[in-house]
């Protein structure tokens, strides 16, 4: 115990020496959440629309300013002619163009239905799909508002009674995309300090010919494998907090849950990541290749963990895929504690697979890093 400790000492010593290496462990995870925070996000405001309004009426103005007035969309510009938005929509100055045609108010007095015609920019799939959306929710609302007027100037100044839906979102209630977002960011930069951290350390004792001197001192593989590891648990522990503190209290998430809770099952998730790391470690040479392969691992594992992108909707080979990434199931942990408030008894199941997949992951390394060392 005490050389397994005295090795730990070491490795601590080593990380502390290093003038580069104090940046990535705690500044780099701080920097890295507050450009993901404020850069990532899924809402989509402020859309540049041009306008063209042949019409020019009374109706036209009405819809426009209840289109404006919606905080979806800004004016870019107005044009006479049809034919004059095309340059807005190539330079991408605009991604909506609305064209509203003559006889607009006119089928609107005859309560006939009035069209316009709305040219999007596709190139920005996102920006698009909600920017109809918001566009048909407008239309909607403007359309509801005529039915009411006529319907009041027939009944002689009686309301007519109108369906209105009261919905009620859940956990998220301004469905602020960072709320979603921030605990994929948390996971993510966990798994890539650890993983990273743990995998480079170890290269580099065969990289500088110092793993050869650790081999041939009293310590054992066991203790080599452990004094490996704890000092990056360590290092990963302290990033867990210092990336709860600001992401709960820079950017205002809401700890609905336990911070015990997830403190606790962030170990677990380290577990698995540090397992990554030190599998890595056994299948490259260099600093440079093990770099590589972590990122060559990371990626698809942050594309499929559920992150951006919807498990539900990928193929299903993807689906089954996903079971064997840890960053999959802390994700529904850091949501469920942080949004849901929920406790161990609702992720019960999602803290078993993650130390399951913890010990497998672990087993692999440790018995491929054992015939390395041998």
């Amino acid at each position: 115990m005490k050389r397994l400790l005295a090795f730990i000492r070491k490795e601590l010593i080593q990380v502390r020496r290093d003038r580069r290496m104090l940046p990535i462990v705690i500044i780099a995870p701080i920097l890295q959440l507050l450009i993901l925070g404020y850069a990532v996000s899924l809402d989509v405001r402020d859309i540049p629309v041009v306008v063209v309004d042949q019409d020019n009426s009374a109706g036209s103005r009405d819809f426009l300013r209840s289109v404006f007035n919606s905080g979806y969309f800004v004016e870019a510009g107005r044009q006479e002619a049809a034919e004059k938005v095309d340059a807005l929509l190539d330079s991408g100055r605009a991604a909506v163009a609305i064209i509203i045609p003559p006889g607009f108010e006119r089928d609107l007095l005859a309560g006939k239905a009035a069209s316009f015609q709305c040219l999007v920019d596709g190139t920005e799939s996102q920006t698009a799909t909600v920017g109809l959306n918001y566009l048909e929710f407008v239309s909607r609302n403007f359309n509801q508002k005529l039915i009411i007027q006529a319907l009041e100037k027939i009944g002689a100044g009686t309301r007519s009674a109108v369906i209105q839906p009261e919905v009620r979102v859940f956990f998220n209630p301004a469905l602020v995309s960072r709320n979603f977002l921030l605990p994929g960011v948390f996971g993510l930069l966990l798994m890539v300090m650890t993983v990273i951290l743990t995998a480079m350390a170890v290269v580099k004792e065969y990289d500088r010919g110092t793993m050869e001197q650790l081999i041939v001192t009293p310590l054992r593989p066991p203790d080599i494998i452990l004094g490996k590891l704890l000092p990056f648990f360590i290092i990963g522990t302290v990033d867990v907090i210092i990336i709860f503190a600001v992401t709960r209290f820079w950017f205002g998430l809401p700890l609905r849950g336990s911070f015990l809770l997830l403190l606790g099952l962030s170990f677990i998730y380290m577990l698995s990541t540090l397992g990554i790391g030190l599998f890595i470690s056994t299948i490259t040479r260099t600093p440079q290749q093990a770099m590589l392969t972590s990122f060559f691992f990371m990626i698809p594992m942050m594309m499929l963990s559920g992150f951006v992108f919807p498990i539900e909707n990928m193929p299903r080979f993807f689906q089954w895929l996903t079971l064997a990434i840890p960053l999959r199931y802390y994700l529904v942990v850091l949501r469920g504690i942080f949004l849901k408030g929920v406790g161990l008894s609702t992720l019960y199941d999602q803290a078993l697979l993650l130390l399951l997949l913890a010990v497998v992951i672990n087993a692999l390394s440790l018995s491929r890093f054992r015939r390395r060392l041998d």
